[in-house]
């Protein structure tokens, strides 16, 4: 391989590892030793630099990690605002089913049901205030009980929990979707 692809190699592997890749772990994937690896990361850093890209390399003791150019923080800052629009995973969205058809739920009850772990999924209904801790259930270790906000009910146009659809409905329009696949 030349210089050029090794560049561009190392490139791709410092973007899609994200932490700081130890010189060793390029040299072990590229088959090179570590001094020419060193030569290579030294030119790279040059060479970002020189052309005053967006991105740097940056090093610290023997590993190296792509970075944002300080100099461009207040524009990076514009795109790290609030999103209005996110979607809900699917592991969100049947958490927070569970909890809407269930409440007031205990997260090992979540848990139970999903045959998972919701620990993100409920973090992430928090901080949308979807749900919010409603209260403790009066035993061992006081476990957090869950419920739905008024923020969920304006979201999915509903006046109240009376108005959610009826669970067997949901199951069977659901198991019907499943037979037309």
């Amino acid at each position: 391989m030349d210089s050029k692809e090794l560049k561009s190699i190392i490139e791709a592997l410092l973007f899609t590892w994200g932490d700081p890749l130890e010189i060793k772990d390029i040299a072990s994937i590229l088959e090179l030793d570590k001094e020419e690896v060193g030569t290579i990361m030294s030119e790279m850093i040059d060479e970002f630099d020189y052309n005053m890209r967006g991105l740097k390399i940056i090093k610290v003791n023997d590993s190296y990690q792509l970075g944002t150019r300080p100099e461009h923080f207040s524009w990076i800052k514009k795109l790290s605002s609030p999103k209005v629009v996110k979607n809900l995973s699917n592991a969100a969205l049947e958490t927070l089913s569970i909890i809407a058809y269930r409440q007031p739920i205990i997260k090992s009850d979540i848990e139970a049901i999903r045959g998972v772990r919701c620990d993100k999924a409920i973090e992430t209904l928090t901080d949308r205030e979807l749900i919010e801790e409603i209260g403790r259930l009066e035993r061992v270790g006081r476990p957090i009980l869950y419920g739905t906000t008024d923020v969920f009910l304006r979201t999915f146009g509903l006046e109240g929990l009376e108005n959610l659809p009826p669970l067997n409905e949901l199951i069977d329009d659901f198991d019907s979707r499943e037979d037309e696949k």
